[in-house]
């Protein structure tokens, strides 16, 4: 008698209920059918099936609900006619509005949109390095959010709490710890490790990054909208075969190549996690030593998805995050990604210093290659700077790469005016004094 052979067998996929509530008092770049869309991709990224959905306006949030209780009634009925097991918010609920929702949803599961993204970076986390981020970022999310409802509580004393003659032995008597108490504590003590060790990593990419500075090979670094092609941008210029997949958030690790610029010059390309609106604050803060290598570059690649519906909207969301990470003084040169996918030339009024391109077929690879060593090698811009003494590697820089004009030297440190290549101007940036400015040479 043969054996048969045993079948895999995979959990049901999860059914999605989204809801998305405009409130009139807020403004954000996509409109709330636009950003439904994308919710639904973040579900379909994380393995979820949506199975309907459902809109609210309101001019404030309701103060227990949300939505209010009769939303909250409406969306418990359409919940249960499409089967769904978890509900899914667009916007980022409070604790109280999610341990009210749970109780009026009972077994229906409540997310947000935070609460999914965190969940599809654990998902994506392949490395050490991203799965420590990725498990700061949850647990800042969660520990907020635990409630006794959330826990088995039981008492550590036993039964019988703090009354006379209650068993339990000396010492232990008494009301005990509730078991909510002890998960914030371990919670709280997990976290500080964590951030320990992400510490350490962030010492050991800003040695990484001096290494490369003091051998003034230039940095770039490719940011943009989740899945505008980062991925496959590094791999064409750099010849590699970095991870790419047409799903939002592929990559989350910064992966670093060398690139020949047409003229002979070598620079470092950076490809790094991408970005989306209402990206969660929890995520900013612990890939905090990811995102200085944004930061820390001397130029950067704005990848923008041309053929998306919502491409500009997606380029100035990029833009207002860079500026919350501390990059927007850093020269940008926006690539329009993905042309091979129109039928018509793109336009460029809306976009800063724009060339057309297709990371996929090469074709605009060359311009870009062309402006990016034009911006980096041969475009200088005047400095006006005091550099403290303890700065004397920047001291020598400018001597090595700039035009220096004067020199004066105070207590406080030393007086440089000049020229510098643009590509240096992010390291100048904390000491540069008001001066008149002139034209790039």
């Amino acid at each position: 008698m043969s054996k048969k052979t045993p079948e895999i067998t995979h959990p049901p996929t999860e059914r999605a209920f989204l809801v998305g509530v405009n409130l009139r008092s807020e403004s954000g770049l996509l409109s709330l059918d636009e950003s439904m869309a994308e919710l639904a991709l973040l579900c379909e990224t994380a393995g979820l099936e949506v199975v309907g959905e459902t809109i609210q306006n309101l001019d404030s949030p309701h103060p227990d609900t949300f939505i209010g209780s009769g939303k909250v009634e409406e969306i418990k009925i359409l919940a249960e006619e499409n089967l769904a097991n978890v509900i899914i918010f667009d916007n980022e609920l409070l604790p109280r509005h999610q341990r009210e929702l749970e109780q009026r949803f009972e077994s229906v599961r409540v997310l947000d949109r935070t609460a999914l993204i965190l969940d599809i970076f654990a998902q994506h986390a392949s490395t050490r390095e991203g799965a420590l981020q990725v498990e700061l970022a949850q647990y800042e999310y969660r520990l907020p959010r635990l409630t006794r409802a959330w826990t088995h509580l039981a008492r550590q004393a036993g039964g019988g709490g703090g009354r006379t003659g209650s068993v339990g032995g000396v010492g232990l008597r008494g009301p005990g710890e509730t078991q909510l108490e002890i998960d914030r504590r371990e919670i709280r003590h997990r976290i500080a490790h964590l951030k320990e060790e992400i510490e350490k990593v962030r010492a050991h990419r800003s040695n990484y990054r001096a290494q490369r500075k003091r051998a003034h090979i230039p940095i770039v670094a490719i940011v943009g909208y989740t899945n505008a092609g980062k991925s496959t941008l590094l791999n064409r210029l750099s010849k590699s075969n970095v991870y790419v997949a047409n799903q939002l958030f592929a990559t989350l690790d910064p992966t670093t190549r060398r690139v020949s610029l047409p003229g002979g010059h070598i620079s470092l390309f950076t490809d790094t996690v991408g970005f989306i609106q209402k990206l969660p604050t929890q995520l900013i803060a612990a890939f905090r030593a990811t995102l200085e290598e944004i930061s820390e570059a001397d130029l950067l690649i704005h990848l923008v998805d041309i053929t998306h519906p919502n491409a500009l909207a997606q380029f100035k969301s990029v833009q207002q995050t860079l500026i919350e990470i501390n990059a927007g003084h850093i020269p940008v040169i926006t690539a329009l990604n993905k042309i091979d996918r129109l039928k018509n030339p793109p336009s460029l009024e809306e976009y800063t210093n724009a060339i057309p391109i297709s990371a996929l077929t090469g074709q605009g690879l060359p311009e870009l290659l062309n402006a990016i060593e034009q911006e980096l090698f041969e475009t200088f811009v005047p400095v006006y700077v005091r550099l403290p003494y303890q700065q004397g590697q920047l001291i020598s820089l400018f001597h090595e790469e700039g035009h220096v004009e004067t020199v004066e030297h105070d207590r406080h440190g030393v007086v440089m005016r000049g020229q510098i290549p643009l590509r240096l101007l992010a390291r100048f940036q904390p000491f540069l004094q008001p001066a008149k400015s002139s034209s790039p040479r």
